[in-house]
């Protein structure tokens, strides 16, 4: 995108059409229009597009005028606003002073490093991509920061050209290969496994963010001095793994579950505590407890039902069974109607044939036990196919 277009974006007219027109229909604008303002009708239908994402994954740049929105597949990559101003909670806890200096070593977007700059004196912005970086400049510009410094260049060159020392540097590795899922580190680039041990001569803490599908242990282990590691999910999806290098730190790192809907409940725990707590087992009994996404990445399964303190229904089942209900469960929790339904159960709890089917460690899928019962996707109640000591089948109602 050149200057030029940034301007014409920028100016009045079109952002008083962009604000009135949110929920315009992009794709009838481009059939419509080969031009408005002078920009050409497929930018207008990104920008269009873009502002609607925003509304609710990055609510002020959505508020801001004069900001250019990325193709949509950049935006749906990028940090979401709760993620990075989680990032920000971090530093500061860990840092305990301000103002602060930093680095944000893969830029992108520049949504990280705008969050993180307002907790700095001055903060350095570094990106490879021209086109990638002359966005982020014109947005930070329009969002009012003056302290970001933007370097055309990639992570490893301005490592090594670092003299000065600074309290903390971010690192969001990408993927070397786009269509492959990511497992290891080194896999990404910057191969910060690699880059680590420079960034430690001119910053002393790192926060490297991670792909949700890398394997955490794998993680753990191709970087130097993990102190924390936060398994981050917004609306109990799981969207970033964040990993706190402090350096010549010695010691098993502590795990956090984060569900940034829901915070006030963060689970915490070593491999150590996973290990070493007891497990109970039970048949289902008149609840049901199913963990967020970010227990589950983590590998709390022994752990969880110890602290709340429930049963488990198999060792292999990550679903938590109690007698009385238990307060303030960081997942899903549900009343059990019945176990092992037979047809006249189905009929009185779906009526309509329609429910909400789930499986865990079940032979089936969910789309195979709906067809093998009849049921359609809908209503109100819950029907889990899963394993206690044989498998079963349970219907349920959410309560929490």
């Amino acid at each position: 995108m050149d200057e030029n277009l940034f301007l014409l974006l920028g100016k009045s007219d079109f952002q008083d059409f962009l604000f009135a027109n949110e929920y315009l229909d992009e794709r009838e604008f481009v059939l419509k229009h080969k031009s408005l303002f002078e920009i050409p009708a497929a930018v207008i239908a990104n920008q269009l597009a873009g502002r609607r994402k925003a509304k609710t994954k990055l609510p002020t740049l959505y508020k801001t005028r004069g900001v250019v929105y990325p193709p949509s597949i950049n935006l749906e990559q990028c940090s979401s606003e709760a993620a990075s101003k989680f990032k920000v909670e971090i530093i500061q806890h860990h840092l305990k002073k301000s103002p602060l200096t930093g680095v944000d070593l893969t830029g992108g977007l520049g949504i990280d490093s705008f969050f993180l700059c307002n907790i700095c004196s001055s903060f350095q912005y570094v990106e490879k991509e021209k086109s990638v970086l002359e966005l982020a400049k014109q947005n930070h510009a329009v969002l009012g920061t003056v302290n970001i410094q933007h370097h055309l260049t990639s992570a490893e060159i301005f490592v090594k050209s670092m003299t000065q020392t600074i309290d903390f540097a971010f690192v969001d590795p990408s993927r070397r290969v786009k269509q492959a899922k990511v497992f290891k580190l080194s896999d990404c680039e910057p191969d910060v496994s690699v880059l680590l041990p420079k960034i430690f001569e001119f910053a002393n803490l790192v926060l490297i963010k991670a792909s949700p599908l890398l394997d955490l242990q794998q993680g753990i282990n191709e970087l130097k001095f993990v102190k924390e590691v936060y398994v981050v999910s917004v609306d109990n999806e799981c969207k970033e793994l964040l990993f706190l290098c402090e350096k010549d730190f010695v010691g098993e790192p502590f795990m956090h579950c984060v569900n940034l809907a829901d915070k006030q409940t963060v689970i915490k725990f070593t491999f150590a505590d996973e290990r070493n707590s007891p497990v109970q087992y039970s048949e289902p009994l008149n609840y049901l407890y199913e963990p967020n996404a970010s227990i589950l990445k983590a590998g709390a399964f022994r752990f969880i039902g110890t602290q709340f303190p429930l049963f488990k229904l198999h060792v292999n089942t990550h679903l938590y069974t109690s007698y009385q209900l238990v307060d303030n469960f960081p997942g899903r929790v549900f009343k059990i109607e019945i176990t092992n339904p037979k047809e006249n159960d189905l009929k009185k709890f779906f009526p309509e044939r329609k429910a909400n089917v789930a499986t865990r460690n079940y032979p089936l899928s969910a789309d195979e036990l709906k067809k093998k019962l009849k049921l359609k996707d809908g209503g109100e109640m819950f029907l889990f196919g899963t394993t206690s000591e044989k498998k079963i089948l349970i219907i349920a109602k959410r309560i929490a």
